[in-house]
């Protein structure tokens, strides 16, 4: 095999991962399987749901002010003495009247008192609405930014996958080039005992350099399926030690769909993309953040309401009503108010500083949308002409077989050149290789597509 082969499978191996079977249980799983199992598995989405349930508490927050957002109750407990008088004329409804009102010490009785406060709001101008309206936005902002998320695993998630597919495909490759390593390696040696003058020492050496190297290669392929395997274990196992976890096909292929012309995965995008909605919530969000402040350089008209008790047991209460006793009495009122926030500079600044987030999501969403279409055009380019090449490889190879074929003819008849079938077998191994690799690619760029135009990545698996 020559050098750029060498160097090809290098790269493959490094950048993919081979199977390695054992004495286990064998499970299969399709991509739709695999990716809502590494859903599960995911501590990144389970950071973000975090976000999502902070988005929610804040809207229940906001719903909370519309029924009495200040409720208040204070208690008081203590020992305190009777009273005396010296007047025994005097009755206990009366005692305010003694002016020689005396504390009994010797009588002593459990204080307490209790005080509610409540303010309901009657009429905001709007500001209670639009605040719990701002808030729901949020959190339509934050589910957005979510399945944003989400989707980023998801492209990852089906990228292992398809890795998985394409070691398969290169480990059977690789035993296959092994095979006929060791088949060149008994010609040679057949053509040494028999001092063949065809055997030319240089090809021997740079064999055997070849021999040398594809070992090295051979080792990274088998710490690439331990690695492979620790990776699909730690996705998709609980506990299971004794099993080894497989795709359930059997062999890399293109994904089943088709390229739709690029208007239909821009319109796409615009619409599906959970970031722009995301955008567009919250710029809403900002819009009734706004108003809400606004509506809060207008006074508030509330209703009111407190109550307050207090009973002593050894201290009488008193019946005027203009005479409370502090320790023993019960009162109540309730009415309007009116309430006027008087800062209006620090209202001012908190309506600009909302008004100055709605244009900067505004921008945003802008700029997002000349992104969208930069990276759809890209990506959209990319699938194009990964499915162009596993066209043209394809037909490389079955001429390359042709080939093959040709050469083996030549050499059984006995004019052919042991160089040119070699050269032949090795131009077939290099364009299977380059084949597996260019579905892989193929596949990738659709799932990139796909997450670019806002669909789910697995529909790429469903023809």
């Amino acid at each position: 095999m020559t050098h750029a082969m060498k160097t090809l499978l290098l790269l493959l191996f490094i950048t993919v991962f081979a199977t390695e079977l054992r004495s286990q249980d064998t499970l299969r799983v399709s991509l739709q399987e695999f990716v809502e199992r590494g859903l599960e598995k995911s501590g990144q989405i389970a950071y973000e749901e975090g976000a999502v349930r902070l988005a929610e508490n804040r809207v229940n927050q906001a719903r909370s002010t519309r029924i009495l957002p200040n409720i208040n109750l204070d208690t008081n407990h203590g020992l305190v003495p009777g009273v005396v008088s010296r007047d025994d004329n005097l009755p206990e409804s009366q005692y305010y009247l003694d002016p020689n009102l005396e504390n009994d010490w010797e009588d002593w009785a459990i204080f307490t008192r209790a005080e509610i406060s409540a303010v309901q709001p009657v009429y905001t101008w709007g500001a209670i609405n639009k605040a719990v309206s701002a808030a729901e936005a949020g959190a339509r902002a934050a589910e957005e930014r979510f399945i944003a998320a989400r989707g980023d695993v998801e492209l990852q998630l089906v990228e292992l996958y398809y890795s998985y597919l394409l070691s398969m495909e290169i480990s059977a490759i690789v035993n296959e080039a092994e095979s006929q390593i060791n088949q060149v390696d008994r010609v040679i040696e057949e053509m040494r005992e028999e001092e063949d003058p065809g055997l030319r020492e240089k090809d021997v050496f740079q064999f055997e350099i070849y021999r040398s190297e594809f070992q090295v290669q051979k080792l990274e392929v088998e710490q690439g399926a331990e690695r492979i395997r620790r990776v699909w274990s730690y996705i998709l196992s609980d506990g299971e030690a004794e099993v080894v976890w497989m795709p359930a096909e059997e062999f890399l292929d293109p994904v089943p769909v088709q390229l739709e012309p690029f208007e239909v995965y821009l319109r796409s995008a615009f619409v599906q993309r959970p970031e722009m909605r995301g955008i567009e919530a919250g710029m809403e969000a900002y819009r009734l953040s706004a108003d809400a402040t606004r509506a809060q350089n207008f006074p508030m008209l509330y209703l009111g309401l407190t109550a307050s008790f207090a009973n002593t047991p050894n201290r009488p209460r008193q019946s005027n009503p203009f005479i409370i006793n502090n320790t023993n009495f019960a009162t109540a009122a309730v009415g309007l108010g009116i309430r006027q926030n008087l800062n209006f500079s620090a209202l001012r600044n908190r309506t600009e500083r909302a008004e100055i987030e709605y244009n900067r999501a505004r921008h945003l969403r802008d700029a997002f949308t000349d992104q969208i279409t930069l990276e759809l055009n890209e990506h959209y380019a990319e699938a194009v002409v990964a499915e162009e090449r596993v066209s043209r490889t394809n037909e490389s190879l079955t001429t390359a077989r042709n080939w093959v074929r040709h050469e083996q003819l030549n050499y059984d008849f006995g004019f052919g050149e042991m160089e040119d079938m070699v050269e032949a077998v090795r131009t077939e191994l290099e364009l299977r290789v380059d084949l597996k690799r260019q579905m892989y690619e193929l596949n990738r760029k659709m799932a990139q597509l796909y997450k670019t135009a806002g669909l789910s990545v697995t529909g790429i698996a469903q023809p």
